[in-house]
């Protein structure tokens, strides 16, 4: 299978994707910069291929679909980029970037996003919220409400796309830091086996999941009127109509 990881740079990308590239699949990795390309270089060197681009700016963002529909159709997107701040990159990261890279690139059969245990104290309140970074408007918290409520809703509304989240657990990353105490293979594991596996159960859409078990997230994700009213912020604030 050919898979799409963003943010693979470090962390949980960086792991997922030489995880799967030593599976045998065709893995496209992500970096920021190409200044960052050295970061990735084992990956290019066994096969991956690479799209460049900041997903905190929003024309980078579509040029890294551009990238990616260039190399051709994904069978998994693997939506890992993030950053865990309330500084302003929280929204267009963690959000905008991925709902934009959802619209523009050509639509694969499996989609994945990152959530957090967190996102349960996430607040369903759209109203103010500056997408674009320019200031503080929505927390960490906020944003992984927000890409979870995205993942149920793109269940609902493409059915013939697999899209799920997943909860990493507090894993030591360079963002979970070295003392978090989950364990760093279960935090890739669950993304890698909802791209790639044939097992039943990963085949199955909608789901929020922490260590491949199913379970269910904060009540607004399923709010039918939350998913249309932040469907429809999205769409406003990119220019890039739902499908």
């Amino acid at each position: 299978m050919r898979v799409l990881v963003t943010g693979s740079a470090d962390g949980l990308g960086k792991a997922a994707a030489e995880t799967l590239l030593a599976a045998g699949h065709d893995v496209v990795v992500h970096v920021r910069n190409r200044e960052r390309l050295d970061a990735v270089r084992a990956s290019l060197d066994r096969g991956a291929e690479v799209v460049v681009g900041d997903l905190g700016h929003l024309d980078q963002t579509r040029d890294v679909a551009e990238q990616a529909n260039a190399l051709g159709r994904m069978d998994a997107v693997i939506h890992n980029a993030g950053v865990y701040t309330t500084g302003p990159a929280v929204m267009p990261v963690n959000v905008v970037a991925p709902y934009a890279l959802t619209m523009l690139m050509h639509r694969p059969d499996r989609l994945v996003y990152l959530s957090s245990g967190a996102h349960r104290s996430g607040r369903p309140q759209l109203a103010g919220l500056d997408w674009s970074g320019g200031r503080v408007t929505g927390s960490y918290s906020d944003s992984k409400l927000f890409v979870t409520t995205l993942t149920v809703a793109l269940a609902r509304l493409w059915p013939d796309v697999v899209s799920n989240a997943v909860d990493p657990g507090w894993v030591p990353t360079r963002m979970g830091g070295p003392n978090a105490p989950d364990d760093l293979r279960l935090g890739h594991v669950t993304q890698e086996w909802l791209a790639t596996s044939d097992d039943p159960d990963a085949l199955t859409s909608g789901g929020y999941w922490h260590h491949q078990h199913r379970s269910m997230p904060h009540a607004s994700a399923h709010d039918e009127a939350f998913q249309a009213e932040l469907l429809d912020a999205l769409a406003r604030f990119t220019g890039i109509e739902f499908a």
